[in-house]
């Protein structure tokens, strides 16, 4: 498989989104179109020329056995009386013909003849000319005529006489390139006239919108960041202006993601600038907590492991913040935890004040198990429990019934553990909705960062699952999540079977 040098694709990015302008009117898309128009009239006028010419051929051709009929009647009416060569010489010259014979009564007669050539190259019966005999007849003179004589035949009018006339068709054919000539200036003149008009009308209507589409493509990618760049289009309901307003609304969403990147960026740096201190604070705080274990007394005993399980969040929340703020979340360790045994311990990191009245009900089975990574996990809920604390702590908020309560639920069905987290407190607002698990954007209280849901929703689609806002007809707010166990191998299952056996 050839592999592709990224040095030149950056390079032609960089061209691309540096000073590259759009080519000139002629060289450009427009100038192309212009010629496209050209060419295709000049097609067209070519397919209307070989009927056109063979029309004019026939039409030539009807005026030498009319010019030659008049003559002929004239003289056919001297009759017994025979013109003297002079006249006839004088006849055939008017007339441009070799001979001029008339056919009348089932008889043939020569009524003037110069020199009879002895022999004749071409014959045209002129009532039986069909389209595409006339258009091969027309092509077979422009090419191979100029040298050749041709005998033609046609009617005298609607009456039964005809008139045959022996000629060259030199005069013929210098005929057809005049009228050839003249067609092909008449097409050229029609064709950039038509193309001027139609060229016009569409660099109004698509060449100059195309034209501002990618001037503003060029302006956004050199400056993504000026709200001037951003692209304004024009109304209306054509592909185009479509096409505008779909460019202005990825260009606005585009600023607002540039934006969020840019404060995650600098949240990594803040974070990265008091990591330090912060794990030698809890580093300090995590040495003491451990001589809090050899202490005799018996409640200094009960919360010494609680507190020293306290710091080694800390610690780790610290570092995994930065990865955040790197936009890296590393893969979770899964392995078959308690549930009930991970809400005790969000239970406990919450600490609720017992004269605040919140309740923190636990409903699911104590031996109910999760395929998860216990830390990641206790993360997920433990953010969902804490908006919801704050939701309840809000000043006037009494909760559903003047009851403030956060429940944590949990059933499996199958192969996936569903947990539900429910509140009775206000709800969400319709701004939060909107925003939901958008960093930044997705806060329900001032002064909040959206990044709870937006970690956690990571966190939860690490382990293949999912986590949704639940309507619900009451007050409050619920988000259900659903954990799928990971897939067993064939060889897993038979140590399995081996082991129980």
């Amino acid at each position: 498989m050839p592999v592709q040098d990224q040095s030149g694709i950056s390079a032609n990015v960089t061209m691309a989104a540096g000073g590259e302008r759009p080519a000139g009117w002629l060289s450009g898309l427009s100038g192309k179109l212009l010629w496209m128009i050209v060419l295709f009239i000049m097609l067209a006028e070519v397919l209307i020329f070989f009927p056109s010419i063979a029309s004019m051929r026939i039409r030539w051709l009807d005026d030498k056995l009319n010019t030659a009929a008049a003559a002929a009647i004239v003289i056919d009416g001297l009759q017994p009386v025979e013109l003297p060569r002079s006249v006839q010489k004088e006849t055939l010259e008017a007339t441009g013909t070799k001979a001029i014979v008339l056919r009348k009564e089932g008889t043939s007669r020569l009524l003037a003849m110069s020199e009879m050539p002895t022999s004749v190259d071409e014959q045209y019966d002129l009532t039986k000319v069909t389209p595409v005999s006339a258009i091969c007849d027309a092509l077979d003179t422009l090419i191979f005529g100029g040298n050749r004589m041709i005998r033609v035949y046609g009617p005298v009018g609607d009456t039964a006489t005809g008139v045959e006339v022996v000629m060259k068709d030199r005069a013929l054919r210098n005929a057809m390139f005049v009228y050839a000539r003249n067609v092909l200036l008449l097409s050229i003149l029609i064709s950039l006239f038509t193309a001027t008009l139609v060229f016009f009308v569409i660099n109004r209507i698509l060449i100059r919108p195309i034209r501002n589409l990618t001037g503003s493509m060029q302006d956004f990618s050199a400056d993504p960041e000026n709200p001037q760049n951003v692209f304004v289009g024009e109304g209306g309901r054509d592909e185009l202006a479509v096409a505008g307003r779909h460019l202005t609304a990825m260009q606005v969403e585009l600023q607002k993601t540039l934006k969020q990147q840019k404060n995650l960026a600098a949240l990594g740096l803040a974070v990265s600038k008091i990591n330090h201190d912060m794990r030698n604070i809890l580093a300090s705080a995590q040495l003491m907590s451990d001589r809090l274990v050899d202490v005799d007394d018996p409640m200094v005993k009960s919360f010494a492991p609680k507190l020293l399980r306290t710091i080694d969040r800390a610690v780790g929340y610290t570092t995994e913040v930065l990865s955040y703020g790197q936009a890296s979340e590393s893969a979770p360790r899964r392995r078959r935890i308690r549930l009930y045994e991970l809400t005790q311990d969000v239970r406990d990191m919450l600490a609720i004040d017992p004269a605040s009245g919140v309740e923190f009900v636990e409903q699911m089975s104590t031996d109910l198990e999760i395929d998860g990574d216990s830390e990641q996990l206790f993360r997920v809920i433990h953010n969902l429990c804490r908006n919801a604390l704050q939701a309840l702590m809000m000043p006037g908020e009494l909760g559903m019934d003047g009851i403030k309560r956060i429940t944590v639920s949990g059933q499996r069905v199958g192969s996936v553990v569903s947990i539900i987290v429910d509140d009775t407190g206000p709800g969400m607002p319709l701004k939060a909705r909107q925003n939901l698990f958008t960093a930044f954007r997705g806060s329900a209280r001032s002064g909040g960062t959206g990044l709870g849901l937006t970690i956690a929703r990571e966190l939860v689609l690490a382990h293949g699952g999912t986590i949704a806002l639940v309507e619900k007809p009451a007050a409050g707010t619920q988000f259900r999540i659903e954990i799928p166990d990971r897939p067993v191998s064939l060889d897993d299952y038979r140590s399995r079977s081996h082991a129980e056996k």
